[in-house]
C-alpha cells in the first residue's frame, strides 16, 4: 500500500470532459429511438469550435446541432466573454457508418452470439473504505469537484465559471487505513474582477469544509487554491479537449488498472465500455458481501468472440477465501459474454450522459445499474462460518 496516494478529478467545464459530455448526449438521444443502434463519437473542441467525428449505425435521426448547443448550454457555457458560447459555435459534423468488418463480429460472433466489439482487456475495482467502495481519495476528489459545480450554479459563488480541477493527497498509516489528507488542491476558473484572497476564503468556507469530513484535515493538511494566482482564461479557450482523454478521473483516480479504452461515445456493444461497468459490478458485490476488503478483476475479450479470453482477480491478501475459489464464484453467477452483460445491467437504453461528469463509479448522485448490490446475499453464502 502507498504510504501516500493522490487522485484528481476535474468540472464538466474542463475541455476534455465537455467532449465526453457531448458524446454521451449524442449516444443517449439515439439509444432513446434506437436500443440496437451502434455509436462510436469523439468529440473535439477547441476556440469557437466542436467537431463531432466517427461512426454510427442506427434507423433514426438525431439534430446533433441542437443537442451539442444545449450540452454546452446546460454545462454553462452560455456567454461569448467566456471564449465558448453554445449560441456561437462552429459545429462540424463528420460521422460515417459502423465498419462491415467490426459489424459483422458483433451481430453474430464466431460462436454465433454477439461477439466482442474489439479485442482487449477491461478492468474493475471496488475497497471497502469509502460508502460506495471508492478509493478515498478519488471519493472525495470527486465530491470537491461537484460542490463546485453546485456552488457555481446555484450562484452561491457568483464569480466562478465552468472549467476547473481538484486534487486530494491521503496518508495511509501502516495498516492501509487512511489517516488525513495532507494536500487538497482546487483550481477553478473565475471572473477577471474577483481577487485571490476571495477566492481562497470563499472555497474554503462552501466548497472544502461542506465535502471533507473533519477528521481527515490536519493542522499538518495544506491547502492549494488556484496555485498560479489567476484562472481566467479556461475552458476551450484555454485548452483543447477530447473525448476519452480522462480515463482515470472516469474510473478510480489511479488506485487500479485501466485497460485502456475510454468509455463516453460508445454504445454497449463495445466491451471498452460494458465490460468495464460489469467487472465495477462483480467487485463492488464482492467487497460488499465481505469475501474481500478489496478486489481488482480483469476481463479480457477478443473481437468477434463472446467468451471472454480471461478472468483474473487480486485481492491484495484481503480475501476471506481463496482467489481461485472466488474465480470459481465469478464464472458461476456472472455471464461475461458481452449480450449477458447488456441484459444484466440493462444498457441499451440512454443513461450515459449523467455519468459523463465526476467519475463512472462510486456516485451516490446518481443512479446506475453497474452499483447495484443485489448479489451481496447470494456471495455472502460463500464465507467461512463464522465469518
Amino acid at each position: 500500500m502507498y504510504k501516500y496516494f493522490t487522485s484528481e478529478s476535474v468540472t464538466e467545464g474542463h475541455p476534455d470532459k465537455i467532449c465526453d459530455q457531448i458524446s454521451d448526449a449524442i449516444l443517449d438521444a439515439i439509444l432513446s429511438e434506437d436500443k440496437e443502434a451502434r455509436v462510436a463519437v469523439e468529440t473535439v473542441v477547441s476556440t469557437g469550435l466542436v467537431l463531432v467525428a466517427g461512426e454510427i449505425t442506427t434507423k433514426t435521426y438525431v439534430d446533433m446541432q441542437k443537442i451539442i448547443r444545449k450540452t454546452v448550454d446546460e454545462i454553462g457555457y452560455n456567454r461569448g466573454k467566456y471564449g465558448f458560447d453554445s449560441d456561437n459555435l462552429a459545429v462540424l459534423v463528420c460521422i460515417n457508418e459502423q465498419s462491415l468488418d467490426i459489424a459483422v463480429g458483433v451481430n453474430e460472433g464466431n460462436d454465433k452470439e454477439q461477439g466482442a466489439g474489439d479485442q482487449g482487456m477491461m478492468f474493475g475495482y471496488a475497497v471497502s473504505e469509502t460508502p460506495t467502495y471508492m478509493p478515498i481519495t478519488h471519493y472525495y476528489a470527486s465530491k470537491l469537484a461537484l460542490k463546485l459545480a453546485e456552488v457555481r450554479k446555484s450562484e452561491l459563488l457568483p464569480y466562478l465559471r465552468p472549467d476547473g480541477k481538484t486534487q486530494v493527497t491521503a496518508t495511509f498509516n501502516d495498516l492501509g487505513k487512511c489517516d488525513y489528507f495532507t494536500h487538497i488542491l482546487i483550481s477553478t476558473q473565475h471572473a477577471p474582477e474577483v481577487t485571490q484572497e476571495k477566492i481562497r476564503k470563499d472555497l474554503i468556507e462552501y466548497v472544502i469544509k461542506p465535502t471533507i469530513p473533519a477528521e481527515y484535515i490536519s493542522e499538518e493538511t495544506e491547502i492549494h487554491i488556484n496555485p498560479t494566482g489567476r484562472f481566467v482564461v479556461g475552458g476551450p479557450s484555454g485548452d483543447s479537449g477530447l473525448t476519452g482523454r480522462k480515463i482515470i478521473v472516469d474510473t478510480y483516480g489511479g488506485r487500479a488498472h485501466h485497460g485502456g479504452g475510454a468509455f463516453s461515445g460508445k454504445d454497449p456493444s463495445k466491451v471498452d465500455r460494458s465490460a468495464a461497468y460489469m467487472m465495477r459490478y462483480i467487485a463492488k458485490n464482492i467487497v460488499a458481501s465481505g469475501l474481500a476488503d478489496e478486489a481488482e478483476i480483469q476481463v479480457a475479450y477478443a473481437i468477434g468472440e463472446s467468451k471472454p479470453l480471461s478472468v483474473g482477480i487480486d485481492c491484495f491478501g484481503t480475501n476471506k477465501i481463496s482467489e481461485n475459489e472466488i474465480l470459481d464464484i465469478i464464472n458461476r453467477h456472472f455471464d461475461l459474454r458481452p449480450k449477458a452483460i447488456i441484459d444484466k445491467l440493462d444498457l441499451r437504453r440512454p443513461i450515459y450522459k449523467q455519468v459523463a461528469a465526476y467519475g463512472h463509479f462510486g456516485r451516490d448522485d446518481v443512479q446506475v445499474p453497474w452499483e447495484r448490490l443485489d448479489m451481496v446475499d447470494i456471495l455472502s453464502t460463500y464465507l467461512p462460518k463464522g465469518e
